[in-house]
């Protein structure tokens, strides 16, 4: 049999007691490690579950498979990941390879930032497309995303935006050599992201053509508000904070806590509740009431 085991969002204990009994009956357990990261360590989940665990890095889950796979009909066999196991498409992927083999497969799933993010006080049925905000370079700025998020505005959606991760990376020098050196881990911060969307409304505003409707306007700094979150989960060191792009973009990397991040752009289909629950996060509450009430049209009493 081969287990896809969802860990949920924060330490060795967040995984579900089905999750549990399955991972000490295996031979073999992976544990994807590029998707997404828990916030203890390999040895820590060792420890819990009685179990020795095999990282398996991108490589690994992308290219070599096999090598997990092997077996899996004769023996049981897991693969660990952060979160829920549908919450990348890698993880669909191995399982349509096992049942090219013939190999039984369980899914269990689990928490994740998919619908955690209600943490922050935003409706989940309010959420439109989730997308992914890539590290920019000087040259490669990709943007496709802009346009899944311009779709949830336009219906009054809520867009979640999950924040870049770069882990066991090789810089451009190194891959070119076939030198295994690996870049220290970087995760991008709501600052960085906050940023990089500004800066994509910009270049749209500027390539648009005179017959097009301009996309300049839909994330507009002073009047659209985010949430940045971190460490959804954690029971000492979740932190969400509230705010205007703007707003977001001018406080420090220390104000938004500690990795992993996400950030939220709120759509206009915002209710007085999810005003009044999430304001408590706000850098400045008068600010956050009066935005959601006079450009998003919440129906608040003050």
């Amino acid at each position: 049999m081969f287990y896809v085991i969802g860990l949920g969002l924060c330490d060795e204990k967040d995984i579900t007691v089905r999750g549990l009994e399955a991972v000490q009956k295996c031979s073999r357990i992976y544990l994807e490690a590029y998707t997404s990261i828990l916030l203890v360590d390999k040895q820590k989940l060792e420890e819990f579950y009685g179990k020795p665990i095999i990282t398996a890095y991108r490589e690994t889950v992308e290219t070599e498979s096999d090598e997990i796979l092997h077996n899996a009909k004769e023996e049981d066999v897991a693969l660990l990941v952060v979160g829920d196991p549908f919450g990348a498409t890698t993880h669909t992927d191995m399982l349509l390879r096992a049942r090219e083999l013939g190999i039984p497969t369980t899914v269990i799933h689990n928490a994740s930032i998919m619908n955690a993010v209600g943490a922050c006080g935003l409706q989940l049925y309010n959420f439109g497309q989730t997308v992914s905000l890539p590290f920019y370079t000087d040259s490669w700025k990709p943007d496709s995303w802009y346009d899944r998020v311009v779709e949830n505005i336009e219906k009054g959606m809520h867009t979640l935006v999950l924040l870049d991760i770069k882990v066991r990376e090789q810089s451009e020098e190194n891959m070119a050599r076939g030198r295994k050196i690996y870049e220290p881990p970087r995760y991008m911060n709501p600052v960085t992201a906050v940023s990089q969307i500004l800066e994509s409304e910009v270049i749209r505003a500027a390539s648009a053509s005179s017959e097009e409707p301009k996309a300049h306007g839909y994330l507009k700094p002073e009047s659209t508000l985010a949430i940045a979150l971190s460490r959804v989960g954690s029971p000492d060191k979740q932190r969400i904070v509230c705010g205007t792009l703007r707003q977001l973009s001018e406080l420090a990397e220390e104000d938004f806590g500690e990795p992993l991040f996400s950030v939220v752009i709120v759509g206009k289909r915002l209710h007085e509740l999810e005003v009044q629950y999430s304001e408590s996060w706000a850098a400045d509450k008068a600010e956050w009431r009066r935005v959601a009430k006079e450009v998003y049209g919440a129906r608040l009493d003050s």
